[in-house]
């Protein structure tokens, strides 16, 4: 029966060691671990991590191991070198800070990265203990970049997903990552790649066109055979855990002795783990001028600050709790009286029922990180407020932003514009306040974290079901020895051929693309078999085919079927045609050339082409976009089409089309055996075309009407190859 399983690198558990050597066994009660409770708890499925500690001996990890089966996990044991090169090293201090614009301290070494490869494939391997075909695997975060591509390289039907839960950077700062083609490649051997926000997927597919070359439709990709989609998923809370936790006996205890403690003051709240991204210091100065700015307040406000102890081991970390507390102990210092301290600075974590009486006591929520995935404290912040009473200043760099727009949003380096928040936060009506939590309250209920569970399950069948539905079979052995011997069977055979990106593969320049020797040899093989009746069907001009082909005994059908040439005979067109539109046109073509370095023309009898195959990726992709559009509005009147094919936008009288021709060519002799090859959507037609019998091959990824495809011109060539007996 398949399962699903769940993989991430810490399990939703945390192991220690007491003094008399057992394990005590924590349950952990983050957000992630909450959703996908409902997933892995079920059935067989599991959820495959790193328990959280260094364990060497056998009996240890067997123990270990045993325990965690029976709560549906299976942990993957990292030694402690890779505990601090994989995690603290490669994806802490190289991935983090590059993905959220902190490039200044990322660290790029060459020994941290051959860590996190081999970690990555640890994770593989365990993967294949428990994987069997029909499962469905879902991956999480930046420490496992390189698993989809490695998984689905031993299982290349499975059916994989992929969640980010960090921002993915802008390509300028993703491109300074000296391994960034490999990362890229290894999310993109996911089906279903998640993010939290648009600007996230919308990098991401920036990266992948301009470094892996690989456009989208839609956040739709074609990666090598397969069809991959991006998408932005917000993830949520569990809504209803926070608003009981807020009413809880327990809580409303805390709440009664901190208010006690804290005297009739309004509580600004600040909770974040110490990281640089969370902006805490900038927080601190902004709140230090607060106090210069707006005396009045002095003695009626407080800070309640939080900061969850992380890496302070860590030099850079280090400084930066000694730099918070430096500013805690200023400001303190400087604005303090005997009965109030404007700052309760705490350097350690709370348990769930603390941090409900802290966000029903809070009047504003201080949620400022300089860059972040998401931040949920404020929807933890949000769905604790039962009276609806509180305002929530919120950063503009954060995720969450983008759902709750009824925060104040701020810009975390302005600090005049978090000054000007912080009165306008604890001066807002009471009517206001609710009016806007009110809002805020219903959207994290409908999109919280069992909803964003769903959803991502839903979007990874649907993409997998799309796949199914597109895919075209690939040529297999079994599918060469039936080729093979309906060839040998026949006595009367016709083969249509493409030529760009079918016989030959695509040059920047396309008068480079001539026939070179492997070809020329396969040709003089094919065409000296009296048998055999070859045509090459090409959006080529028929000078430049006559030029290149005519020495072989071949059959010419150029400019998608304009004009067609038998051997021995001159060449003629298959319907009179009007060019008249070519001028106009051209003017248009030009001033798209003029726009984009490296873009060119070329003129044919009856069609114009626009390539941009030497044109800089990202652009090129832009202008075609551009120009495409322009020229639909242009023909829209008339009897022209507009093709788009690789790097190249071709525009052409419509009546004619490689199916036509392809089809007055299949009237002429009683042939016994059908064969066809193409790359680009024009052979479409020519597939369209053919008998039932016929046996045709489309050369690339994308879907078609073709019964089987191969990778690359070079398959073309061994299955032509494999046809004459060489």
């Amino acid at each position: 029966m398949s399962k699903i399983i769940i993989v991430s690198n810490r399990l939703p558990v945390k192991i220690e060691k007491t003094s008399s050597g057992t394990f005590e066994y924590k349950t952990s009660e983050g957000g992630l671990a909450t959703g996908l409770g409902s997933i892995y708890k079920e059935g067989n499925n599991v959820w495959l991590g790193w328990p959280g500690l260094a364990v060497n001996k056998i009996e240890a990890k067997e123990e270990i191991t045993s325990k965690l089966s029976e709560e549906n996990m299976r942990p993957v044991f990292l030694t402690k070198n890779e505990i601090e090169e994989y995690y603290e090293g490669f994806s802490n201090e190289t991935l983090w800070p590059n993905f959220h614009y902190f490039n200044q301290h990322a660290v790029y070494n060459e020994d941290f990265w051959i860590a996190y490869k081999k970690v990555n494939k640890k994770f593989a391997k365990e993967l294949e203990g428990v994987m069997e075909d029909g499962d469905t695997i879902w991956i999480h975060d930046y420490q496992l970049l390189l698993l989809p591509a490695l998984v689905r390289e031993t299982h290349p039907n499975s059916s994989i997903g992929f969640f980010l839960h960090i921002p993915f950077p802008s390509y300028e700062s993703f491109r300074l990552l000296p391994w960034r083609r490999e990362l890229l490649n290894g999310m993109l051997g996911a089906d279903f790649i998640g993010f939290h926000t648009y600007d996230d997927m919308r990098h991401f597919l920036s990266s992948v066109n301009r470094l892996a070359g690989i456009g989208n439709t839609n956040g739709q990709m074609n990666v090598g055979n397969r069809l991959v989609k991006a998408d932005a998923l917000p993830m949520g809370i569990d809504y209803d855990k926070y608003a009981s936790s807020a009413s809880a006996p327990e809580t409303l205890d805390r709440e009664v002795r901190y208010r006690t403690s804290l005297g009739d003051v309004k509580l600004i709240l600040s909770i974040d783990r110490l990281d640089y991204s969370k902006g805490i210091p900038e927080r601190l100065k902004a709140f230090e001028l607060f106090f210069e700015e707006n005396k009045s307040f002095i003695g009626k406000v407080s800070l309640l600050m939080i900061v969850v102890p992380s890496r302070d081991t860590v030099p850079m970390y280090a400084s930066l709790k000694a730099e918070i507390e430096l500013l805690v102990g200023r400001i303190n210092g400087r604005f303090g009286r005997i009965n109030w301290t404007p700052i309760h600075y705490f350097y350690r974590s709370f348990p769930l029922s603390a941090l409900s009486a802290f966000y029903r006591m809070a009047n504003v929520a201080l949620v400022t990180p300089m860059r972040d995935g998401m931040n949920l404290v404020c929807k933890e912040f949000i769905a604790s407020k039962l009276d609806q009473k509180g305002v929530l200043i919120l950063s503009e760099m954060a995720g969450s932003s983008k759902e709750l727009s009824d925060a104040i949003l701020i810009n975390p380096n302005d600090k005049n514009q978090l000054v000007s928040a912080l009165k306008e936060a604890l001066t807002m009506p009471i009517e206001e306040q609710q009016a806007r939590m009110d809002i805020m309250q219903n959207s994290i209920k409908r999109y919280n974290i069992h909803s964003w569970v769903s959803l991502f399950m839903q979007q990874l069948n649907s993409v997998k079901q799309e796949q199914e539905n597109l895919q075209t079979k690939p040529f297999t052995v079994d599918v060469r020895e039936e080729l093979l011997d309906a060839y040998s069977k026949s006595n009367k055979r016709i083969i249509l051929l493409d030529y760009d990106g079918t016989l030959v593969g695509f040059h920047a320049n396309p008068n480079d693309s001539k026939p070179d020797a492997e070809l020329e040899q396969i040709l003089t093989k094919l065409t000296k078999d009296e048998r055999n009746h070859v045509v090459v069907i090409s959006g080529r001009g028929k000078d430049t085919l006559e030029e290149w082909l005519s020495k072989f005994k071949i059959d010419f059908i150029a400019e998608h079927g304009v004009w067609h040439k038998q051997r021995g005979e001159e060449w003629k067109r298959f319907v009179d045609l009007d060019n008249s539109w070519q001028d106009e046109f051209h003017k248009v073509l030009e001033m798209y050339v003029d726009r984009t370095p490296g873009s060119f023309i070329e003129k044919k009898d009856y069609s114009l082409v626009w390539h941009y195959r030497k044109v800089e990726t990202g652009l090129g992709d832009l202008r075609s976009r551009e120009l495409t559009s322009h020229l639909k509005y242009l023909s829209a009147e008339r009897d022209l089409q507009v093709q788009e094919g690789d790097m190249v936008i071709e525009i052409k009288n419509s009546s004619v089309n490689k199916g036509t021709a392809a089809a007055s060519w299949l009237k002429r002799q009683p042939y016994d055996f059908f064969f066809a090859a193409g790359d680009d959507w024009t052979d479409e037609d020519t597939f369209k075309a053919m008998p039932d019998q016929a046996h045709t091959i489309k050369v690339g990824s994308s879907s078609s009407t073709a019964k089987y495809r191969v990778e690359s011109f070079r398959d073309v060539r061994k299955i032509l190859i494999d046809l004459t007996g060489q």
